[in-house]
């Protein structure tokens, strides 16, 4: 690949783009239809009240999912704090956030922050000149 020229390593790069999205959109297609099949098999175990099924084909389970989420983060936040319970909350940084409040903040940075920077690669398909003709 070291001899292509920009030009052929864009239209390269432009075409995988959209083979990745019409197989993204087939992706989501066949889990919308997945979606549909598991509904069904909750259908069935729900009627048979049972959380196991066994079939030649494979064992159906039906399992509680929980999730859980709050209205009032500023009494959420308090609630943690009164009963140390930090273990709640998950431990990651929201990078865009970090990235304004250090850009705003050049002295205070937080002990043990670490930070990956890259440059990136974008392509964007060629604009019509002016006088090249759309037909």
């Amino acid at each position: 690949m070291s001899d292509l020229n920009a030009a052929t390593l864009a239209n390269i790069y432009i075409r995988m783009r959209n083979e990745i999205r019409f197989l993204e959109d087939q992706v989501d297609k066949i889990k919308q239809e997945q979606e549909l099949i598991s509904n069904k098999m909750l259908d069935i175990c729900n009627s048979e009240d049972a959380n196991t099924i066994s079939t030649p084909e494979g064992t159906i389970t039906r399992k509680l999912q929980s999730n859980y989420w709050t209205s009032d983060w500023d009494r959420f936040y308090s609630f943690v704090k009164e009963h140390e319970a930090y273990h709640l909350l998950e431990k990651r940084i929201h990078n865009g956030n970090m990235k304004e409040f250090l850009a705003e903040n050049k002295d205070a940075v937080p002990i043990g922050l670490q930070a990956k920077q890259r440059y990136v690669i974008g392509v964007r398909k060629p604009t019509n000149k002016v006088g090249a003709s759309d037909e």
